[in-house]
């Protein structure tokens, strides 16, 4: 499998966040639109066996990746104030040739990153409240019960931001063209909830950047860039840091109208994980597994529905301690 850096850049405010597991799911809504569900059924031929035809991480800040899940024991000592190194959760990719130890002191908070890839002062994205009226049409306006006025949360971005992607891609069984044609649908219809109200548009900008990180010396340990489920892949718990992430999905296109669009929690690691394998070797550019499918579904309305439990990651050298 093949790695790439995609870049997008938000064209309205999204209604969901940019997490690679809800962004595969939307792309396999758009390729069987595209291709027809004959292709969709073989693209996920082997998905929960260790075979995904693509692995998608979540939008990351451009020129930045998620700062390691580390303890404090594992950073270089700083002077700074504790809560300010914990707001710093950006790495930038021109650290990575510097000695582990030292990133925290070279990362980035939220409006630092922001920054660096505007230009100008302002917040890597805003939480705001959008008001939403039902209207009653016997008496022409709101009221109680499901008349009632109501909020709902957007994400809004500074102008300009723009955010990567990295993905594996099998382009022996989907090729790159097809799957940007796929990710330029979704940029034109919208990502996520209330897309059908205009939010979550974006645009793929720049060309795909294929092998990002370049010839990286052999590390002994994996650093997520999505969400992924790590249990039972042979990584040593002791060695291993991570946060956990709980995920109540629920189908969406279609299959949001069917008798029950909610599916089955799942509890995943969020992007940053550190995770130390076991045994050494070994050089897949992802780690985790597939999760879903007949045998262990996790939507009762679609026993064949997958859920991604995978993560691109990159190796990284977690020196030993004692």
């Amino acid at each position: 499998m093949n790695t790439y850096r995609l870049t997008l850049q938000p064209l309205s405010a999204f209604g969901t966040p940019l997490a690679g597991d809800t962004l595969f799911g939307q792309l396999c809504w758009a390729l069987r639109h595209q291709l027809g569900n004959a292709a969709l059924t073989q693209l996920l031929d082997g998905y929960t066996a260790g075979r995904p035809f693509a692995v998608i991480s979540d939008g990351l800040p451009a020129g930045h990746l998620p700062l390691p899940t580390l303890p404090s024991r594992r950073w270089a000592a700083s002077d700074l104030d504790r809560k300010a190194l914990k707001r710093r959760r950006w790495l930038p990719t021109a650290a990575l040739t510097e000695p582990l130890p030292g990133w925290q002191a070279l990362a980035r908070d939220d409006a630092a990153a922001a920054h660096a890839i505007t230009c100008r002062p302002g917040v890597l994205q805003a939480e705001r409240a959008q008001p939403h009226n039902t209207l009653n049409r016997q008496t022409g306006s709101t009221g109680t019960g499901a008349f009632a006025p109501y909020t709902q949360a957007q994400l809004w971005f500074a102008p300009g931001m723009q955010f990567d992607l990295y993905l594996t891609l099998d382009e022996a069984r989907l090729p790159l063209a097809g799957l940007l044609a796929a990710l330029t649908h979704i940029g034109h219809t919208g990502f996520g909830r209330d897309a059908s109200i205009g939010l979550g548009k974006f645009a793929l900008v720049g060309s795909p950047v294929a092998a990002p990180f370049g010839a990286r010396p052999a590390g002994n340990a994996w650093l997520s860039l999505g969400p992924c489920a790590p249990q039972g892949q042979g990584f040593c718990p002791r060695r291993s840091y991570y946060q956990a992430l709980t995920r109540f999905g629920r189908h969406g296109d279609m299959a949001v109208h069917g008798a029950s669009p909610f599916k089955r929690p799942l509890l995943l690691a969020r992007a940053g994980g550190v995770f130390v394998p076991l045994a050494p070797g070994g050089a897949a550019p992802f780690i985790g597994q597939g999760l879903g499918g007949p045998a262990a579904p996790v939507s009762p309305a679609m026993p064949e529905t997958v859920h991604q439990g995978y993560a691109p990651v990159l190796g990284l050298h977690l020196p030993e301690t004692r």
